[in-house]
Parts: C-alpha cells; sequence; structure tokens
C-alpha cells in the first residue's frame, strides 16, 4: 500500500469522523449552548497541549487576536445553531440544510475577496435552493430545525470566508487555537448572562462526559490536525470534493443509530440528492477550470 493510498483511507476515516460530529450532538443530553462551550474549551486545551510540546504557539498583535475573537465567536454561533438543529429535528435533516452553506459562500466570497460574483455558483445556488424546497415543503414537522440549520450555514460561510484570508497571512493552527479559545469563551459568558453557569454544567453524566470528549478531541482537535496533515500527499480538490461526502456519511450512520427517527420521506431525499450533486458538480467545475489555467500558463 503507497503511502498516497494510507493517506486517503485516512481522509475517508476523518471524513466520518466529521459526519459522526452530528451524531454525537444527537447523543450528549445538554443543550446546544453548553455542549459548544465544552467542545471549544476541551478542544482549544487539546490544541494547545499539542503545539506546545511542538512549539507552534504563537503570540500576534491585538488587531490580529481580536479578528481571530470575532471569528472565533462566529464558529460558536455556527455550532449553536447547528446542534440546537439536530436536538429539535434529526440529523439528517441538519446535515442535509446544512450544505446549503455553498450558497451563501458564492455571495460572500467575491463581496470579501473583491473580485467577481461567478454565475456558474449563482446558478447551482439555485439548485440548492430547489433541493430545499424539496425538503421544506415535505418536511414541514422540522420547519424550526431547518431554520436554525440555514442560519448555521450562512455562519458557516462567513467564518470559512473570513478564515480563507486569515490562512494566508497566519497558520492554520493558531488560527484554530485562538477561534476555539475565544468560541468557548463567547459560549460561557452567554451562559453566565443566561444564569446557566451553574453547577450543572460540570455535573454531567459519565456517558455525556464520554461523548463531549469524543466530540471535542477526535471529531474536533484530532480531526483538525489530520486533515491539514493528509494534505502532504493529497490534493486540495480531493480533500474537497471528498468532504462533500460528509451528509452521506452521517445519514447513513444516523440510520444505523437512530434507526426509524432518522427515516424521512422520499422528497427529502430527492431534495438531499440535489443538494449534494450540486456541490460536486461545483467541485468539477472549478477543477477544470483551474486545468484550464494551468493549459494557457504553460503556453
Amino acid at each position: 500500500m503507497t503511502r498516497k493510498t494510507q493517506y486517503l483511507i485516512l481522509l475517508h476515516l476523518i471524513i466520518v469522523i466529521f459526519g459522526f460530529t452530528g451524531i454525537l450532538g444527537k447523543l450528549i443530553s445538554i443543550d446546544s449552548v453548553p455542549l459548544v462551550f465544552w467542545r471549544c474549551f476541551i478542544a482549544a486545551l487539546s490544541l494547545g497541549a499539542f503545539m506546545a510540546v511542538s512549539k507552534k504557539i504563537k503570540r500576534y498583535p491585538l488587531k490580529v487576536v481580536g479578528r481571530f475573537a470575532v471569528i472565533g465567536l462566529i464558529t460558536a454561533g455556527h455550532w449553536i445553531t447547528f446542534f440546537g438543529s439536530i436536538k429539535v429535528s434529526t440529523v439528517s435533516v441538519a446535515l442535509a440544510t446544512l450544505a446549503s452553506a455553498s450558497l451563501f459562500v458564492s455571495f460572500l466570497e467575491p463581496l470579501f475577496h473583491r473580485k467577481r460574483i461567478d454565475i456558474r455558483e449563482i446558478v447551482l445556488g439555485i439548485a440548492v435552493i430547489i433541493g430545499l424546497v424539496f425538503i421544506f415543503s415535505f418536511e414541514t414537522s422540522y420547519r424550526l430545525g431547518i431554520g436554525l440549520a440555514l442560519i448555521s450555514a450562512f455562519l458557516a460561510a462567513l467564518f470559512s470566508t473570513l478564515n480563507s484570508l486569515e490562512i494566508k497571512k497566519y497558520d492554520s493552527f493558531n488560527i484554530s487555537f485562538y477561534e476555539m479559545i475565544f468560541a468557548s469563551l463567547g459560549a460561557f459568558v452567554y451562559l453566565l448572562f443566561a444564569g446557566e453557569a451553574s453547577r450543572d454544567l460540570v455535573l454531567l453524566s459519565i456517558t455525556d462526559w464520554f461523548y463531549i470528549a469524543l466530540l471535542a478531541v477526535v471529531a474536533t482537535a484530532f480531526a483538525f490536525v489530520v486533515s491539514v496533515e493528509v494534505m502532504k500527499e493529497i490534493s486540495p480538490f480531493t480533500v474537497a470534493i471528498s468532504i462533500n461526502l460528509e451528509p452521506i456519511y452521517a445519514i447513513i450512520l444516523a440510520l444505523f443509530i437512530f434507526g426509524e427517527e432518522e427515516k424521512m420521506t422520499p422528497q427529502f431525499y430527492v431534495g438531499a440528492i440535489i443538494i449534494v450533486a450540486a456541490i460536486f458538480v461545483d467541485a468539477y467545475l472549478k477543477r477544470r477550470s483551474n486545468r484550464k489555467k494551468v493549459r494557457s500558463n504553460s503556453v
């Protein structure tokens, strides 16, 4: 087995872990805000320990840290609404709707990167809307979950776009470390003002602590480090298109674990397929466009 094949297997293992995030959110009994607090806090500790050993932690000017803080708070909002969606609906509904993040990116990326809006992305964004219409029309009992997932998708698109600017100047380890710190801090401040920062925040069941540890260490800190490592052997395009399999893996896992609770109408799956297909077409078109640019530059 070649090194590249080993990394491909590792990549898909990480994608399965990413997909398992939603399932863990469903299994953990606590509300979404304390869940996000513990996820980010433990992930920050894990990343901090790793970076301290490898001597990767860096200090930045206050202005830069301020930007990391804003993105961290947006990330916390994304996860809070994501887990909130799962708790009031299903893993399948939340993840299928979350795929609409690509539509928001098609508008946000040109805005922040100061470039023209790509008409192909708008067309594919419309395809995502059609997929969401199918889901909205036939899954009326999950409208609150779909609404929260749409907010989560927008916030995911926003922090991803902002991070795409930061990654050009700073390393991904430190970006994530600082953002996890501020995400956990933001969630804790909310709990403090809501009067929920009590003993109940710590007095969780052994089962909850086990799932939270898996979510924070394995599905957040470890998955992030490995997803960066595999890029030594695998192209960014392969990584990007493979990660689009996350909703599929997650829905299959959810069906096995939760059974009847995760079964949807046929129209839901039609909508989900349209959304995922649009993401794959987008990745394919960008890959083809990049190949043409390389050929034209080499001539």
